[in-house]
């Protein structure tokens, strides 16, 4: 059924790409629809989250922001499944390694995504849930980072509930697991995507090592995202020909 504009996104399902980018902060939305898209226009500013949709390489797609951790991204991206009729979320951000083959300026590909959140108890299953990426965005993606020369790891990433955590060995016992990286969003996306019948993906740049304390410099930042967000969108490009 019919249910928008809905209390956190004020648009039609028109409006919106069939893949739909989303990083969590507004800010950066902003920079990729101004940065890489041709006439973009915007689509949502409820609650200061853009929105906007544009065309990449001729294909219509769009970006809009989750906001911080799952339980806002389970909101944006049910809502965009759900009402919006979009078929694809891939979520841009960055992420903390905790592993030391995995190095500042690397892109992180979330096979699957490892948490601490609570969030799938909602569905009732009989069991422990694994959240894991749409195969076919996972493979799409990986080839474009290699067309891009990126240096790129899959595997396990940690959606993490507590970025100050109370436990200060807490990610020791994760890295024995073989964890990526920590970021705070992924697995609340997947699990609303295979709910809803539809595909994510959950990609981010290494930001800093949680293991040495070393951060990437700002200003090298935005130059370091283009490579995961040209990674993103080449991806969406190719899906909306598959």
């Amino acid at each position: 059924m019919a249910k928008y504009p809905t209390p956190h996104i004020d648009a039609t399902p028109e409006d919106f790409g069939k893949t739909v980018l989303m990083p969590g902060d507004p800010k950066r939305s902003e920079f990729i629809a101004k940065s890489f898209f041709e006439n973009a226009r915007p689509v949502n500013d409820i609650r200061g989250v853009k929105g906007y949709t544009g065309f990449y390489k001729g294909e219509k797609v769009s970006v809009m922001a989750s906001g911080m951790g799952i339980p806002s991204i389970g909101i944006y991206s049910y809502e965009l499944y759900n009402f919006f009729d979009v078929d694809n979320i891939i979520r841009i951000g960055s992420a903390g390694t905790i592993r030391k083959d995995v190095n500042i300026r690397d892109l992180a590909f979330a096979m699957t995504a490892s948490t601490n959140s609570a969030f799938g108890a909602q569905y009732g299953l009989p069991g422990t849930y694994a959240p894991c990426a749409d195969y076919t965005l996972l493979s799409t993606a990986v080839e474009e980072a290699k067309k891009l020369g990126a240096t790129y790891h899959v595997g396990n990433m940690l959606s993490a509930d507590t970025y100050y955590d109370d436990d200060p060995h807490c990610l020791d016992k994760w890295a024995k697991m073989g964890i990526l990286a920590v970021e705070m969003e992924a697995a609340g996306l997947y699990m609303t995507a295979a709910r809803a019948g539809k595909r994510a993906l959950a990609v981010c740049t290494i930001s800093n090592s949680i293991l040495t304390g070393e951060e990437m410099p700002p200003e090298d930042r935005e130059t370091t995202f283009t490579q995961m967000i040209e990674t993103a969108l080449n991806t969406a490009v190719a899906m909306n020909k598959k």
